[in-house]
């Protein structure tokens, strides 16, 4: 049992781009096929499922690349930990990397990005940030 299993996920893509893996898989929860769903509809990566392996669900997430071989996620960081949780209001929701990355909230109206938490007006935790 881990105590972080979003950081966990975010460190297994980070060590997978690292090594130019073309796919990861992670052991599935709702909450990180959520996240991997929002980071495919950013373009962060290719696509994401859920299969099973030795009778539990895994989370397999196909990286993306540009022409060049170089990963289209530069950059993950984990902002809210179990320690020290970061919420904010909708007023309140910082740029990443002056605009050019998102910050994943969770919100009352589920998982979204930055901008999308602004023009519905929610706040909430701050997950993680992706450039």
């Amino acid at each position: 049992m881990t105590t972080d299993p979003i950081a966990d996920f975010l460190t297994a893509l980070r060590n997978a781009l690292h090594a130019r893996k073309e796919r990861v898989d992670v052991p599935w929860s709702r909450l990180k096929g959520a996240l991997a769903k929002v980071m495919a509809e950013e373009g962060f990566i290719k696509e994401q499922g859920v299969i099973e392996e030795k009778n539990r669900p895994q989370l397999r997430v196909w990286l993306k690349y540009d022409a060049a071989g170089r990963p289209v996620l530069h950059g993950l960081k984990r902002i809210s930990k179990p320690s020290l949780r970061t919420y904010v209001g909708a007023g309140e929701i910082p740029l990443v990397q002056n605009g050019l990355g998102v910050n994943v909230l969770s919100t009352s109206r589920g998982l979204v990005v930055d901008r999308e938490a602004r023009k519905l007006r929610v706040g909430g935790e701050i997950l993680c940030s992706l450039w």
